[in-house]
């Protein structure tokens, strides 16, 4: 922002973003709850180690399931209804075959008897973008009406590891529609195959071409925000951590959605959640193990936000 007329335009920008992701409902916060994890009860059941009695089964999810709302709590149930395998006992490449919590909001809206149609926009348009290591697939969502439009560049879930920007179609369609944002949603590289720093590479790259190439998308150069959920809520963070020391375009605001942003796990959330569905303790060393080259670079800025310096970040 260079001037006063910069100043409010990202103002008002960035109070319809806010706007329009409190109003995202099941969509968001269903739809988007680390998307592409699915996990079956098996992953949080523990063998009996005597098996002479009869156990009483673990209650999936136990802790807190009960204090999720009712739609939360069928996307959940439905999800374990999948019967898969655990994620952590497979492959990376197994674990992007296996049932997402996408596929559970299908299946309640499905037993609701309620269309599954994917939310419509004006427009949806697969292009790429220029990238460290080549071209960066991308889906651009553009709402109706007339721009300059803003423009969110978004990133979605998986640990670094799972998922696709098929898997969190729903979100973008709803955060376009809702905030009145094109929105750019970016397939980053992932681990195992492309460890540290690749995706966070790329969200970088993506974030500056679309910074510097507004108009391509029918976007407001002044108006640019990243947003992103779980994984993607801290690549969309250290995307503005790397504009900022690069010297590169800084958005006017940023979305983080239940974003990764620490690497202890002696945080009371990891014993609350340790058996939680569908992102636990051994699920979250697993997307770790597949995404860094070493233990030691958790502790990254870029990893863990809590130790990154936010001095002249976006709200």
């Amino acid at each position: 922002m260079n001037d006063g007329e910069s100043f409010n335009r990202g103002h008002a920008s960035r109070r319809a973003f806010l706007v329009g992701a409190g109003g995202l409902g099941l969509s968001m916060a269903a739809s988007a709850l680390l998307v592409g994890c699915g996990g079956g009860s098996g992953s949080i059941v523990s063998p009996n180690p005597n098996p002479t009695p009869t156990p009483t089964p673990a209650l999936p999810f136990s802790g807190t399931l009960p204090r999720s709302d009712s739609q939360m709590r069928a996307v959940i149930q439905k999800l374990l209804s999948f019967n898969a395998p655990p994620l952590n006992t497979l492959t990376p490449q197994q674990a992007r075959l296996q049932p997402s919590i996408a596929d559970a909001v299908r299946g309640v809206l499905q037993d609701q008897g309620r269309s599954t149609a994917p939310e419509a926009v004006a427009s949806v348009q697969d292009r790429t973008v220029p990238g460290p290591a080549g071209a960066i697939p991308v889906r651009v969502y553009t709402p109706s009406g007339t721009g300059p439009f803003p423009v969110t560049v978004y990133f979605h879930g998986g640990g670094w590891v799972i998922a696709t920007i098929d898997t969190y179609d729903s979100p973008c369609r709803a955060l376009a529609n809702a905030a009145n944002t094109v929105v750019v949603s970016v397939e980053y590289r992932k681990g195992p195959e492309n460890r540290f720093p690749a995706a966070h590479e790329d969200a970088y790259a993506a974030l500056q071409y679309v910074a510097n190439n507004a108009g391509e998308f029918g976007a407001d150069p002044a108006r640019v925000a990243v947003a992103g959920e779980s994984a993607g809520g801290n690549l969309a963070a250290a995307a503005c951590l790397l504009a900022r020391d690069r010297g590169g375009r800084v958005p006017v605001y940023q979305v983080l959605v239940y974003p990764i942003a620490d690497n202890d796990p002696t945080r009371p959330s990891f014993d609350e959640n340790a058996d939680a569905v569908p992102l636990n303790r051994p699920l979250t060393a697993y997307f770790l193990n597949n995404y860094l080259n070493s233990p030691a670079e958790g502790d990254n800025p870029l990893i863990s936000l809590v130790q990154a310096n936010v001095a002249g970040l976006p709200p």
